[in-house]
């Protein structure tokens, strides 16, 4: 960077300006632009609204997301519980019937059995009773297992792909909400809106900012110092901005001093005046005194006493 005339006037006083760090707040989102919420020069707090893009389609996507988790969360739920308790109800039903054939069944073989001892029935008649015996207990067996089963509810396997299901419908609605919250943005902190650059109607770009912002904390001064009189500056040290109509000094700390030099420009036609090294130096200010200057502003900046 070159700078004209930035040398000292008198020995610990330079020649510098107000410079400004601008904060320039853009949605990651394209659309059209609907709410510009902040004129240009308008103070704003933290949080405050600055601008609005449409958003129709992220609020689709938000509702469409939140139904597919709803049914998610919902069968997941299905498959914890198990059969419904109508369906329970009549597996017990079932069971409670099979039971009572069984015990007819085995009194039944009672009976048979004893006539066969008496000679009386045919052992083909004993072999068909037992058998009708069995089945009626591999019934009773087979229905108090279903019964088991529908009380525990699906398998493992199938809670956890359940469970894979909620948690993929999870995420999709945070990228939908947040998404949706991208289009509305707000002030990161107090500052002064230094400019609009959109107007309402106008489509932005993906990334392109809309509100420039300047807070106080951004606000600094900016000097020269000829590299014979860097040593007597350090970090932490104060000086005293003053320019043109400002009825008190203000003060201000350096916090940056550059590592690389730089060169003033000659001035033509002027033997006495040849290119100085210099190293730009940055002191900032209180907000509150920050808030009172602005951008651009020329200045001269007097050093106080060093630091320790």
């Amino acid at each position: 960077m070159f700078v004209t005339g930035c040398s000292s006037k008198r020995q610990g006083v330079f020649q510098g300006y107000i410079e400004g760090e601008f904060v320039y707040v853009a949605s990651p989102l394209g659309g059209t632009l609907t709410n510009l919420a902040v004129a240009r020069g308008a103070e704003v707090k933290s949080g405050q609204l600055l601008f609005e893009l449409e958003r129709e389609a992220e609020s689709a996507a938000v509702r469409e997301a939140s139904q597919k988790l709803l049914q998610a969360q919902a069968q997941l739920e299905n498959l914890k519980k198990g059969k419904r308790p109508s369906e329970i109800a009549s597996l017990d039903a079932q069971l409670d019937r099979a039971r009572a054939n069984l015990r007819l069944s085995e009194i039944e073989l009672t009976r048979v059995a004893r006539l066969r001892e008496e000679k009386v029935v045919a052992a083909d008649e004993l072999d068909r009773v037992k058998a009708r015996r069995d089945a009626d207990q591999a019934q009773v067996e087979s229905l108090a297992a279903d019964l088991d089963t529908a009380r525990l509810g699906a398998r493992d396997d199938e809670i956890k792909a359940a469970e894979a299901e909620v948690q993929a419908f999870t995420a999709a609605l945070a990228r939908a909400e947040w998404s949706l919250t991208q289009k509305k943005q707000m002030a990161p902190a107090n500052a002064r809106v230094h400019d609009t650059l959109y107007r309402v109607g106008e489509w932005v770009s993906p990334g392109n900012p809309v509100v420039s912002l300047l807070p106080p904390t951004n606000i600094k001064v900016r000097f020269f110092v000829p590299q014979a009189e860097l040593p007597g500056i350090k970090i932490g040290q104060g000086v005293s901005v003053t320019f043109d109509g400002g009825a008190n000094p203000y003060r201000a700390t350096v916090n940056y001093i550059s590592t690389q030099a730089e060169f003033t420009p000659p001035v033509i036609y002027s033997q006495n005046n040849r290119a100085k090294l210099v190293f730009m130096v940055e002191a900032v200010f209180s907000p509150a005194d920050a808030d009172r200057l602005r951008v651009g502003q020329p200045v001269d900046v007097t050093l106080e006493e060093s630091v320790k």
